[in-house]
């Protein structure tokens, strides 16, 4: 069985996060350390995908600087996206090479399949809050599954659904965790986010992931009641677990994570090497 180390870290600038993740993958591609899942919130963030398009931020520099909203471009696949305080961000430094196919054919996981058990790692840490999700075709992420009927499942869209007397459910899918990552000799970088208790007003800022058509939600929204994140991340290790067929390891500080692995300095030059440009690839 794998072994994956979990940080939680609380809250991170999105500059410093970037910068974790290069020493991370710099140090997993040279086998110095084993594959990592950090956990943590951001301070409010724009970041721009490989093929984001300026106009899908539609606030001008001004009002983001009143809202202390920073931007960034970054190497992940995708479009514009928020992350702020009350989501949870997920950055898995995986080797590829150790988890096979499900086919069995194969022994190194493919990007497309590394996704879609992003995805699913989210939908089952959405059900285990009584949250009915799934994934759209052609979209990538996790959406509500506006048109459950489960009586079994509490929802703020099932109480209004049940006020009006089974009226049809005509709210659009809204999406409760967005993906992009990056893969350079199969190790991968970025992730998710996921959005728990996140002020949904951050993403009339932008025009999430260029769809115009869905909406944003969290799981706050969707049960009318704030989460506890700590229970979240909780779920989210143990569907990683499920879903990856890997031991999680809980980690208490980075410096724990790389004197346990590798007993060197988290800023020692040698480990930043330059990523090799060849063979990356990048997933919304």
């Amino acid at each position: 069985m794998n072994l994956i180390s979990l940080v939680q870290l609380g809250t991170v600038d999105y500059a410093t996060g970037l910068r974790l993740q290069q020493q991370l993958v710099a140090l997993r591609k040279e086998q110095k350390i084993g594959d990592v899942l950090l956990l943590l919130e951001h301070s409010p963030v724009i970041t721009l995908g490989r093929n984001a398009k300026a106009a899908n931020v539609v606030a001008s520099p001004e009002l983001l600087a009143q809202r202390g909203v920073e931007i960034f471009e970054c190497d992940r696949g995708g479009d514009v996206t928020f992350h702020g305080p009350g989501q949870i961000v997920g950055y898995p430094i995986f080797d590829l090479r150790g988890f096979a196919a499900p086919d069995g054919k194969r022994k190194t996981l493919g990007a497309v399949e590394f996704v879609r058990r992003l995805e699913e790692v989210l939908i089952r840490t959405c059900a285990d809050f009584a949250i009915p999700t799934k994934r759209v075709p052609g979209l990538t992420g996790v959406w509500t599954n506006a048109g459950s009927n489960d009586p079994h499942v509490e929802t703020a869209a099932s109480r209004v659904q049940r006020s009006e007397e089974g009226a049809p459910d005509h709210r659009p899918d809204a999406k409760l965790g967005a993906i992009g990552v990056h893969i350079s000799r199969f190790v991968t970088s970025h992730g998710f986010g996921l959005n728990v208790n996140t002020d949904l007003g951050y993403f009339n800022l932008i025009i999430p992931c260029g769809i115009t058509a869905k909406p944003v939600t969290s799981m706050q929204e969707e049960l009318g009641r704030p989460l506890d994140l700590n229970a979240v991340a909780a779920s989210i290790s143990r569907n990683f677990g499920i879903v990856f067929s890997s031991q999680i390891l809980w980690v208490e500080t980075l410096d724990a994570l790389f004197g346990r692995t590798i007993g060197v300095p988290m800023n020692r030059p040698a480990e930043l090497r330059q990523l090799h440009k060849e063979d990356d690839t990048t997933w919304v």
